[in-house]
Protein backbone atom coordinates (compact mmCIF):
# COMPACT_ATOMS: atom_id res chain seq x y z
CA UNK A 1 0.00 0.00 0.00
CA UNK A 2 3.22 2.28 0.72
CA UNK A 3 4.27 1.85 -2.46
CA UNK A 4 0.81 2.93 -4.49
CA UNK A 5 0.83 5.97 -2.16
CA UNK A 6 3.81 7.25 -2.70
CA UNK A 7 3.28 6.62 -6.77
CA UNK A 8 -0.08 8.15 -6.84
CA UNK A 9 1.08 11.25 -4.74
CA UNK A 10 3.69 11.95 -7.18
CA UNK A 11 0.77 11.83 -9.99
CA UNK A 12 -1.45 14.07 -7.90
CA UNK A 13 1.76 16.57 -7.25
CA UNK A 14 2.18 16.40 -11.35
CA UNK A 15 -2.01 17.22 -12.51
CA UNK A 16 -3.07 19.32 -9.37
CA UNK A 17 -2.80 23.58 -10.47
CA UNK A 18 -0.78 25.02 -8.21
CA UNK A 19 -0.98 28.46 -6.16
CA UNK A 20 -0.53 30.95 -8.35
CA UNK A 21 -1.73 34.13 -9.20
CA UNK A 22 -5.42 35.87 -7.58
CA UNK A 23 -7.33 32.72 -7.19
CA UNK A 24 -4.14 30.50 -5.95
CA UNK A 25 -5.65 30.62 -2.88
CA UNK A 26 -8.40 27.62 -3.72
CA UNK A 27 -5.14 25.26 -5.11
CA UNK A 28 -3.37 26.05 -2.10
CA UNK A 29 -6.70 24.77 -0.64
CA UNK A 30 -7.19 21.78 -2.53
CA UNK A 31 -3.16 20.65 -2.16
CA UNK A 32 -4.13 21.10 1.54
CA UNK A 33 -6.62 18.53 1.86
CA UNK A 34 -5.63 16.20 -0.80
CA UNK A 35 -1.87 15.76 0.61
CA UNK A 36 -3.19 15.04 4.11
CA UNK A 37 -1.90 11.74 4.41
CA UNK A 38 -4.00 8.63 4.53
CA UNK A 39 -4.21 5.24 3.35
CA UNK A 40 -4.76 5.61 -0.23
CA UNK A 41 -7.00 2.86 -0.55
CA UNK A 42 -8.57 3.52 -3.39
CA UNK A 43 -5.55 4.58 -5.60
CA UNK A 44 -4.58 1.23 -4.40
CA UNK A 45 -7.60 -0.46 -5.52
CA UNK A 46 -7.45 0.91 -9.51
CA UNK A 47 -4.25 -0.12 -9.49
CA UNK A 48 -3.92 -3.49 -8.51
CA UNK A 49 -6.99 -4.25 -10.17
CA UNK A 50 -6.05 -2.55 -13.36
CA UNK A 51 -2.36 -4.72 -13.58
CA UNK A 52 -4.95 -8.01 -13.39
CA UNK A 53 -5.22 -6.64 -17.07
CA UNK A 54 -1.33 -6.22 -17.69
CA UNK A 55 -3.09 -2.17 -17.95
CA UNK A 56 0.70 0.55 -17.43
CA UNK A 57 0.62 1.60 -14.14
CA UNK A 58 1.14 5.28 -16.22
CA UNK A 59 -2.48 5.23 -16.85
CA UNK A 60 -4.12 3.82 -14.18
CA UNK A 61 -2.46 5.91 -11.81
CA UNK A 62 -4.30 9.02 -13.07
CA UNK A 63 -7.30 7.23 -12.99
CA UNK A 64 -6.56 6.71 -9.00
CA UNK A 65 -5.27 10.22 -8.62
CA UNK A 66 -8.79 11.28 -10.28
CA UNK A 67 -10.70 8.92 -8.02
CA UNK A 68 -8.54 10.58 -5.06
CA UNK A 69 -9.25 13.98 -6.13
CA UNK A 70 -13.19 13.17 -5.98
CA UNK A 71 -13.08 11.44 -2.64
CA UNK A 72 -11.29 14.43 -0.85
CA UNK A 73 -13.64 16.67 -2.32
CA UNK A 74 -16.40 14.51 -0.61
CA UNK A 75 -14.24 14.66 2.71
CA UNK A 76 -13.71 18.86 2.45
CA UNK A 77 -17.42 19.04 2.02
CA UNK A 78 -18.78 16.40 4.96
CA UNK A 79 -16.19 18.26 7.27
CA UNK A 80 -18.19 21.79 6.64
CA UNK A 81 -20.45 23.36 10.05
CA UNK A 82 -24.01 22.37 7.60
CA UNK A 83 -22.77 18.99 6.92
CA UNK A 84 -20.61 16.62 9.56
CA UNK A 85 -19.25 20.07 11.56
CA UNK A 86 -15.87 18.71 11.87
CA UNK A 87 -12.53 20.64 13.55
CA UNK A 88 -10.15 17.62 12.49
CA UNK A 89 -9.37 15.52 9.83
CA UNK A 90 -6.34 12.90 9.59
CA UNK A 91 -5.11 14.99 12.36
CA UNK A 92 -5.03 18.05 11.33
CA UNK A 93 -7.62 20.77 11.08
CA UNK A 94 -10.02 20.80 8.30
CA UNK A 95 -9.77 22.53 5.25
CA UNK A 96 -12.58 24.99 6.59
CA UNK A 97 -10.73 25.81 9.69
CA UNK A 98 -7.33 25.83 8.44
CA UNK A 99 -8.37 28.12 5.18
CA UNK A 100 -12.35 29.08 5.60
CA UNK A 101 -15.93 28.08 4.52
CA UNK A 102 -16.01 29.51 1.38
CA UNK A 103 -12.91 28.44 0.40
CA UNK A 104 -13.47 24.89 1.78
CA UNK A 105 -16.72 25.08 -0.77
CA UNK A 106 -14.86 26.21 -4.25
CA UNK A 107 -11.65 23.93 -3.02
CA UNK A 108 -13.98 20.88 -3.07
CA UNK A 109 -15.87 21.93 -6.00
CA UNK A 110 -12.49 22.64 -7.58
CA UNK A 111 -11.22 18.93 -6.73
CA UNK A 112 -14.46 17.58 -7.93
CA UNK A 113 -14.06 19.23 -11.43
CA UNK A 114 -10.18 18.36 -11.42
CA UNK A 115 -10.72 14.37 -11.12
CA UNK A 116 -12.83 14.40 -14.53
CA UNK A 117 -10.58 16.78 -16.51
CA UNK A 118 -7.97 14.25 -15.27
CA UNK A 119 -10.19 10.84 -16.27
CA UNK A 120 -10.62 13.05 -20.13
CA UNK A 121 -6.74 13.59 -20.30
CA UNK A 122 -5.52 11.55 -23.33
CA UNK A 123 -3.00 10.59 -21.00
CA UNK A 124 -5.02 8.31 -19.27
CA UNK A 125 -5.90 6.07 -22.32
CA UNK A 126 -5.45 6.38 -25.91
CA UNK A 127 -9.24 4.77 -26.60
CA UNK A 128 -12.28 7.77 -26.12
CA UNK A 129 -14.97 5.40 -25.37
CA UNK A 130 -12.53 4.38 -22.49
CA UNK A 131 -11.89 7.61 -21.09
CA UNK A 132 -15.79 8.15 -21.78
CA UNK A 133 -16.67 4.83 -19.94
CA UNK A 134 -14.47 5.93 -16.77
CA UNK A 135 -16.03 9.05 -16.87
CA UNK A 136 -19.17 7.93 -16.84
CA UNK A 137 -18.78 5.42 -14.19
CA UNK A 138 -17.56 7.58 -11.72
CA UNK A 139 -19.99 10.31 -12.51
CA UNK A 140 -22.37 7.22 -11.45
CA UNK A 141 -20.14 6.64 -8.30
CA UNK A 142 -20.74 10.15 -7.09
CA UNK A 143 -23.40 10.93 -8.03
CA UNK A 144 -27.52 11.11 -6.24
CA UNK A 145 -27.56 7.33 -6.87
CA UNK A 146 -24.31 6.77 -5.19
CA UNK A 147 -21.89 8.50 -2.57
CA UNK A 148 -24.34 12.23 -2.86
CA UNK A 149 -27.13 9.95 -2.24
CA UNK A 150 -25.62 7.93 0.54
CA UNK A 151 -24.54 11.43 2.00
CA UNK A 152 -28.48 12.44 1.96
CA UNK A 153 -29.49 9.05 3.71
CA UNK A 154 -26.91 9.66 6.47
CA UNK A 155 -28.21 13.43 7.04
CA UNK A 156 -31.41 12.05 7.55
CA UNK A 157 -30.28 9.08 9.50
CA UNK A 158 -30.51 9.87 13.04
CA UNK A 159 -34.72 10.56 12.88
CA UNK A 160 -35.55 7.98 9.87
CA UNK A 161 -34.94 4.75 12.33
CA UNK A 162 -33.14 2.91 9.44
CA UNK A 163 -33.40 -1.19 10.17
CA UNK A 164 -30.77 -3.48 8.68
CA UNK A 165 -31.82 -2.64 4.88
CA UNK A 166 -31.32 1.08 5.08
CA UNK A 167 -28.09 1.33 6.85
CA UNK A 168 -26.23 -1.59 3.96
CA UNK A 169 -28.21 0.48 1.36
CA UNK A 170 -26.54 3.75 2.92
CA UNK A 171 -22.63 2.45 3.32
CA UNK A 172 -22.95 1.13 -0.03
CA UNK A 173 -23.70 4.30 -1.36
CA UNK A 174 -22.21 6.53 0.55
CA UNK A 175 -18.60 4.47 0.75
CA UNK A 176 -19.16 1.26 -1.35
CA UNK A 177 -19.79 3.18 -4.62
CA UNK A 178 -16.68 4.40 -4.89
CA UNK A 179 -15.19 1.32 -3.76
CA UNK A 180 -17.27 -0.28 -6.63
CA UNK A 181 -15.75 2.48 -9.24
CA UNK A 182 -11.90 2.05 -8.27
CA UNK A 183 -11.99 -1.81 -8.87
CA UNK A 184 -14.00 -1.33 -12.35
CA UNK A 185 -11.81 1.19 -13.48
CA UNK A 186 -9.17 -1.37 -13.50
CA UNK A 187 -10.90 -3.56 -16.08
CA UNK A 188 -12.38 -0.95 -18.08
CA UNK A 189 -8.96 0.75 -18.66
CA UNK A 190 -7.68 -3.11 -19.35
CA UNK A 191 -10.64 -3.17 -21.94
CA UNK A 192 -11.88 -6.43 -20.09
CA UNK A 193 -15.42 -7.72 -20.75
CA UNK A 194 -18.38 -7.12 -18.47
CA UNK A 195 -18.06 -10.57 -16.65
CA UNK A 196 -14.58 -9.24 -15.43
CA UNK A 197 -16.22 -5.57 -14.16
CA UNK A 198 -19.33 -7.30 -12.50
CA UNK A 199 -16.42 -9.78 -10.45
CA UNK A 200 -14.46 -6.65 -9.13
CA UNK A 201 -17.30 -4.94 -8.34
CA UNK A 202 -18.89 -7.88 -6.34
CA UNK A 203 -15.08 -7.66 -4.90
CA UNK A 204 -15.58 -4.19 -4.09
CA UNK A 205 -19.52 -4.46 -2.72
CA UNK A 206 -17.73 -7.14 0.35
CA UNK A 207 -15.32 -5.09 0.77
CA UNK A 208 -16.38 -1.77 1.42
CA UNK A 209 -19.30 -2.95 3.57
CA UNK A 210 -16.14 -4.51 5.57
CA UNK A 211 -13.99 -1.25 5.45
CA UNK A 212 -17.28 0.25 6.98
CA UNK A 213 -18.15 -1.70 9.80
CA UNK A 214 -14.64 -1.69 10.90
CA UNK A 215 -14.64 2.28 10.42
CA UNK A 216 -17.97 2.25 12.72
CA UNK A 217 -15.72 0.33 15.04
CA UNK A 218 -12.99 2.73 15.72
CA UNK A 219 -15.93 5.12 15.87
CA UNK A 220 -17.63 3.29 18.85
CA UNK A 221 -14.01 2.29 20.41
CA UNK A 222 -11.10 4.41 19.52
CA UNK A 223 -9.40 7.66 20.26
CA UNK A 224 -9.90 10.87 18.02
CA UNK A 225 -5.54 10.59 19.05
CA UNK A 226 -5.42 7.17 17.05
CA UNK A 227 -8.42 7.84 14.50
CA UNK A 228 -7.54 11.36 13.06
CA UNK A 229 -10.46 12.61 13.16
CA UNK A 230 -13.30 13.09 16.02
CA UNK A 231 -15.25 9.82 17.77
CA UNK A 232 -18.60 8.56 19.00
CA UNK A 233 -20.74 10.89 17.01
CA UNK A 234 -22.33 8.32 15.12
CA UNK A 235 -23.89 6.84 19.14
CA UNK A 236 -24.28 10.78 19.85
CA UNK A 237 -26.38 11.44 17.03
CA UNK A 238 -28.54 8.23 17.66
CA UNK A 239 -27.85 6.74 14.16
CA UNK A 240 -28.52 3.01 13.79
CA UNK A 241 -24.67 1.24 12.04
CA UNK A 242 -24.04 -1.54 11.89
CA UNK A 243 -22.77 -1.99 15.07
CA UNK A 244 -25.63 -0.86 16.73
CA UNK A 245 -27.58 -3.38 14.59
CA UNK A 246 -25.28 -6.54 15.19
CA UNK A 247 -23.78 -5.32 18.32
CA UNK A 248 -20.03 -5.00 18.82
CA UNK A 249 -18.99 -8.96 18.45
CA UNK A 250 -21.36 -9.90 15.84
CA UNK A 251 -20.08 -6.67 13.22
CA UNK A 252 -16.63 -7.66 14.08
CA UNK A 253 -18.02 -11.65 12.93
CA UNK A 254 -19.71 -10.18 9.98
CA UNK A 255 -16.52 -8.06 8.85
CA UNK A 256 -14.60 -11.69 8.78
CA UNK A 257 -17.05 -13.09 7.10
CA UNK A 258 -17.23 -10.60 3.99
CA UNK A 259 -13.64 -10.16 4.03
CA UNK A 260 -13.32 -14.19 3.23
CA UNK A 261 -16.63 -13.40 0.47
CA UNK A 262 -14.37 -10.40 -0.92
CA UNK A 263 -11.25 -12.28 -1.25
CA UNK A 264 -12.98 -15.60 -2.51
CA UNK A 265 -14.44 -13.43 -5.53
CA UNK A 266 -11.07 -13.02 -6.54
CA UNK A 267 -10.12 -16.97 -6.74
CA UNK A 268 -10.07 -16.98 -10.65
CA UNK A 269 -7.38 -14.53 -10.94
CA UNK A 270 -4.23 -16.58 -8.91
CA UNK A 271 -1.41 -15.42 -7.26
CA UNK A 272 -1.88 -12.42 -9.63
CA UNK A 273 -4.67 -11.03 -6.94
CA UNK A 274 -2.61 -12.01 -4.28
CA UNK A 275 -2.30 -8.05 -2.72
CA UNK A 276 -5.60 -7.51 -3.28
CA UNK A 277 -7.68 -10.57 -1.70
CA UNK A 278 -5.25 -9.52 1.35
CA UNK A 279 -6.65 -6.33 1.55
CA UNK A 280 -9.99 -6.97 3.32
CA UNK A 281 -8.13 -8.91 6.38
CA UNK A 282 -5.60 -5.81 6.88
CA UNK A 283 -8.80 -3.62 7.54
CA UNK A 284 -9.94 -5.81 10.09
CA UNK A 285 -7.36 -4.50 13.18
CA UNK A 286 -7.07 -0.96 11.78
CA UNK A 287 -7.03 2.02 14.59
CA UNK A 288 -7.45 4.52 12.15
Amino acid sequence: MVEAAGAVERTLEAVLPRPVGHHGRVPEAMRYAIFAGGKRLRPFLVLHSARLFGVPDAQSLRAAAAIEALHTYSLVHDDLPAMDDDDLRRGRPTTHRKFDEATAILAGDALLTVAFEILAGRETHPDAEVRCALSLALARAGGSDGMIGGQMMDIVAPTAGYGMDEVVQLQRMKTGALFEFCCEAGALLGQAGPEHQARLRGFARDFGLAFQISDDIIDATGTAESAGKAVGKDQDMGKATLISLHGLEGARAEARRLAHQAAAALDIYGPEADDLRQLPFYLLDRES
